[in-house]
């Protein structure tokens, strides 16, 4: 069986707001073994909502909508699907008294527009919201049709799904096997350089593999599809280990690893510490490590040093180092790294300085030159790397925090 996602709301069409929703609900339906095919997102508009739920029913089995179920007159999900199928809104008195209580201990006002949110077309099964006012439903309004539908909040979304669609999916003979999934995560590598290392690979059919670039790094996704989990890790474990025999070091961590949180893991055990000093990232270093929920234990703390004064003050960079060199060079970039182990009495310290632009750049010293530091137990090092200017400085930051925190897990 297939299934698509509608996800309601013009403030996703603006982009206002990031659909999460569409991401978490892919994922959770892999993990089910069910087949999506299609998502759309369509604004609060009442006619282009009808017609968008009158074609989903026409080309899948399980339609699951996201947003529209509130009280405002630009809630229209649950009044346009009716209308969809031609059926009446039936009110139901349980879901307007758990509406009423869950106001009234929450010390908010009691409208009358809430009072729409009682309402479901004739026929449909309620689907709980325990963490908020705005119930689901459940309704097969033809022969092999369902909709499923929830508040656009993301905490209500997750608790409804667990709670009450995935037993009805898993009871209904909706969910058959499972997809299960592996994120191969990778520095140091581009996008097509990895594929076609894996060009073999990438033209499997269960186990899937395919590439994704990001902000610097680069992912692998391997999908299989199986009865069961354990099944699934059985077609998984194979793939996997070519692909890691292939790529060496290159391959930084898995699923939800990040960088700063497989740094984090080796210096933890080692019973090691860890500091930052910052110019041109602004505290992006340190704000990727303290992220990681636990880093307090390992991440001793750092310096943001953007002013030469501030170099000088707090992390004892010597004058002469800096009128010599320049604030962008390897000097400066081993002393801000020496003076930010010696201030946190940190086992390491990275230290990283350059020209994130737009403007301050030269032709010796072009924008996107950045000197990243690591000093250590056994010494310390400093390299220039040259990130380019053309994706602008947001960008060049980001890379400056992945490549320092590579080198430092590339030394551990």
């Amino acid at each position: 069986m297939s299934a698509e996602v509608l996800c309601i709301g013009t403030e996703l069409l603006l982009g206002n707001i990031t659909n999460g929703n569409a991401r978490w609900l892919a994922e959770q339906l892999a993990s089910l073994g069910i087949a999506h095919h299609r998502q759309e997102v369509v604004g609060d508009n009442r006619e282009r909502l009808i017609a968008a739920v009158r074609a989903a029913a026409g080309r899948c089995r399980v339609l699951i909508t996201t947003g529209g179920l509130g009280p405002t007159p630009d809630d229209l999900t649950t009044e346009a699907i009716a209308a969809a199928f031609d059926t009446p809104l039936v009110e139901h008195a349980a879901i307007w008294d758990d509406i009423q209580t869950k106001l009234s201990a929450r010390g908010r006002p009691i409208a009358a527009s809430n009072r729409k949110q009682a309402l479901l077309p004739a026929g449909a099964q309620v689907l709980p919201n325990p963490a908020g006012t705005a119930p689901g439903m459940i309704w097969s309004p033809r022969p092999g049709f369902t909709v499923l539908t929830f508040p656009g909040v993301p905490s209500e979304l997750h608790a409804m799904w667990q709670a009450t669609a995935v037993p009805w999916l898993r009871q209904s003979r909706l969910a058959e096997g499972v997809f299960a999934s592996r994120l191969l995560r990778f520095w140091g590598v581009g996008e097509s350089n990895l594929a076609e290392q894996m060009d073999d690979l990438l033209a499997g059919t269960n186990p899937t593999v395919a590439p994704y670039a990001g902000a610097g790094e680069v992912k692998l996704r391997l999908t299989a599809r199986a009865a069961d989990q354990a099944a699934a890790e059985v077609l998984l474990a194979p793939v996997e280990a070519q692909i890691r025999s292939r790529t060496g070091n290159l391959c930084y961590g898995v699923d939800d690893d990040s960088l700063a949180s497989v740094v984090l893991a080796a210096l933890r055990q080692r019973g090691q510490t860890l500091a930052v000093a910052e110019s041109c990232t602004g505290g992006g270093l340190g704000g990727a490590l303290a992220a990681v929920p636990g880093a307090s234990d390992v991440f001793l703390g750092g310096v943001i040093a953007y002013a030469n004064s501030v170099k000088q003050q707090l992390l004892g960079v010597p004058a002469d180092t800096l009128a010599v060199h320049g604030a962008v060079s390897d000097p400066v970039a081993l002393a801000m790294a020496a003076g930010a182990r010696r201030v946190t009495g940190a086992d390491w310290a990275i230290a990283v300085t350059g020209i994130a632009g737009p403007g301050g750049g030269s032709a010796d010293k072009p924008v996107g030159l950045v000197h990243i530091a690591m000093a250590g137990p056994q010494g310390a090092v400093s390299e220039a790397v040259r990130l380019g200017a053309s994706r602008g400085r947001g960008w060049i930051q980001t890379l400056t925090v992945g490549e320092a925190l590579n080198r430092l897990r590339l030394a551990l």
